[in-house]
Formats: C-alpha cells, sequence, structure tokens
C-alpha cells in the first residue's frame, strides 16, 4: 500500500502477473479493460496504465495495437532476477530459453530485469546505440514514476571510429563510378550515431535527478563490428549479428544502393550465468566480458559525440 489504502501500480502488476503465472490469464486471451481493472482495484487509471506498462517492458503482454487492448503474450513469464555477489543484480535464466527475437523487441525486458539490481552496470558494442537509447529511455521513465530506483548505473559504449571506411553500411559504387554516394551514406551513418548517442546519454543524465549515481562513456572503435554485444551486470551476455543486405536508401535527394545490415531487426540470444546454467554459457559470459574489456582497454579511443 501507498499510504492510501490502496494498492500501488506495483502491486497490481504483481497481481496480474500471478493470474498470468497461474494460467487464469492464458496465452491469446486479451487483458480486462482499463475500466475493469480500476473498478476491481480501487485505484486511478493512472495506476493501471504504470502496471501494464510493466508488464508489457517483461514481455508478458503483447503490443497495444490501434482499437485493439494487449493480449497474454505466448511465452513463459520472466521471473525477477536474484541479487549477487556486491549487490550486483544477476539476470534471470528465462531469457536463455526464450526463441531468439529482434534486438528492439528482445533488448528492452532484458535491459528492465537489469535495473532491478541495486548497481546496474551496462556495456555494449554495436553500430549506431539506437536499440540501446529506446531501452534505456523506457528506464528513464520507470525510474521517473519510482518503479525501480537502483544507486548506480554505469554504461559503456563501443561505437566504430567516424574516420575509418566502415565495411557497411556503404555504397554498392565504387569511388570511381560514384565518388558522392559513399560520402552520403558515410554522413548518414555518422548522423545516426551522433543522434542515438546522444538521446542515450540525456536519458542517462536525466536518471540522475532521482539522485542516482550515473556514468556514461563512449569510446570508438577503429573497425566494424560484424555482431552487436550487450553484457548486463556481468551476468548475461546478449549477442546478434548484423546482416548485411543491399538495400536503397533515400539520403537527401538522392536514392542510394547501399550495404546495410538492419540491427533493430537481428535475432538477439542471450546467455546467462548462473548456479543452474551450463559451464558454456558461463563461460560465454565471462569471455564476452573480458573481450569488451579488452578492446575498451586498448584499442578504443575517447570518442566525442558530434
Amino acid at each position: 500500500m501507498n499510504g492510501t489504502g490502496k494498492p500501488t501500480s506495483e502491486e497490481v502488476a504483481e497481481a496480474l502477473r500471478a493470474r498470468i503465472e497461474s494460467g487464469e490469464l492464458a496465452a491469446g486471451q486479451p487483458i480486462p479493460t482499463q475500466k475493469s481493472l480500476v473498478e476491481a482495484f480501487g485505484v486511478q487509471r493512472g495506476v493501471i496504465r504504470r502496471a501494464l506498462r510493466s508488464l508489457q517492458e517483461d514481455g508478458l503482454l503483447t503490443e497495444v495495437t490501434r482499437g485493439a487492448p494487449p493480449r497474454i503474450a505466448d511465452r513463459s513469464a520472466v521471473p525477477r532476477g536474484a541479487s549477487g555477489a556486491g549487490g550486483a543484480g544477476v539476470a534471470s535464466d528465462a531469457g536463455a530459453d526464450e526463441t531468439p527475437q529482434e534486438t528492439m523487441v528482445a533488448l528492452r525486458p532484458r535491459i528492465t530485469e537489469a535495473f532491478r539490481a541495486d548497481h546496474v552496470r551496462v556495456d555494449a558494442l554495436c553500430l549506431t546505440a539506437e536499440s540501446l537509447s529506446a531501452a534505456l529511455g523506457e528506464q528513464r521513465l520507470r525510474i521517473q514514476d519510482r518503479s525501480v530506483a537502483p544507486s548506480s548505473v554505469t554504461v559503456r559504449v563501443l561505437l566504430p571510429n567516424r574516420n575509418i571506411e566502415l565495411a557497411f553500411p556503404r555504397s554498392v559504387s565504387t569511388a570511381d563510378t560514384h565518388p558522392d554516394e559513399g560520402d552520403l551514406v558515410h554522413q548518414r551513418w555518422l548522423q545516426q550515431r551522433n543522434a542515438h548517442g546522444t538521446v542515450l546519454s540525456d536519458h542517462l543524465v536525466g536518471m540522475r535527478s532521482a539522485g542516482i549515481d550515473v556514468d556514461v562513456r563512449f569510446k570508438a572503435l577503429p573497425f566494424t563490428p560484424s555482431v552487436k554485444l550487450y553484457v548486463l551486470n556481468g551476468a548475461e551476455a546478449l549477442l546478434a549479428y548484423y546482416k548485411v543486405t543491399v538495400r536503397e536508401a533515400e539520403i537527401g535527394r538522392t536514392s542510394v544502393e547501399m550495404y546495410d545490415a538492419l540491427g533493430d531487426k537481428s535475432p538477439l540470444f542471450s546467455f546467462v550465468s548462473g548456479e543452474t546454467r551450463l559451464r558454456r554459457d558461463k563461460a560465454f559470459v565471462a569471455e564476452s566480458q573480458a573481450w569488451f574489456d579488452a578492446l575498451w582497454d586498448t584499442i578504443a579511443t575517447d570518442l566525442a559525440l558530434g
């Protein structure tokens, strides 16, 4: 209770989560209407909305579509993580057993789980940080409405250096035939990298207003990453392969054929380190963290967005 004698959004979410886990609310079934939930719990509509958003972030509800309420997702409920040494949260085992989903969809519930820890640490290697920026934006909202309250958040991001010739995205045409197209593609990527990085940084800096100790840093790599990697609290590694394709894009008033990879569509594989996990998964998480640390401490250079 929140002092008013009425349930909080967290308590409403827990009650609905219990009904989902018990099978009372089955997969594919629409969630009760907000009006009926308001009457059932005796709370304001805003409390219900926050509770439903929490369930959606945990992957228990489908996305809301125009004219249709969310439904119970066809997947196992995501359990809460346990606490590890030094207060760092240990990611739940659920992520490792689920069918891989597209990065933009799969990353949000894993970041949500990581933010249950007292001391949150996120290490990321990617092309533009678009998916990570979106996921951290949701955590900023959850912190503002007091759904979570970690003591500290540390984020390190590795992105390609602006001065290198990227393997992708790049123009299919050669510099000899269309010298301007390569510059157009590179400048477009650079604008996206800087824009998503700036928004990501703003989300994290905004968390400081809630009294959270935030440390966010960016470094540049001298190569094009062929995979994207996220290491969460040193306990879970998320890996996706960039699949290179040929597509056309309008850049300004120019139509450019380019080699590109849509990172937000890449399936994200989860490897979890925990007492009940396979040694292989534990080793993968440990090696992923060691690989990231090695890049960060050796060949990566300071990156200024802009």
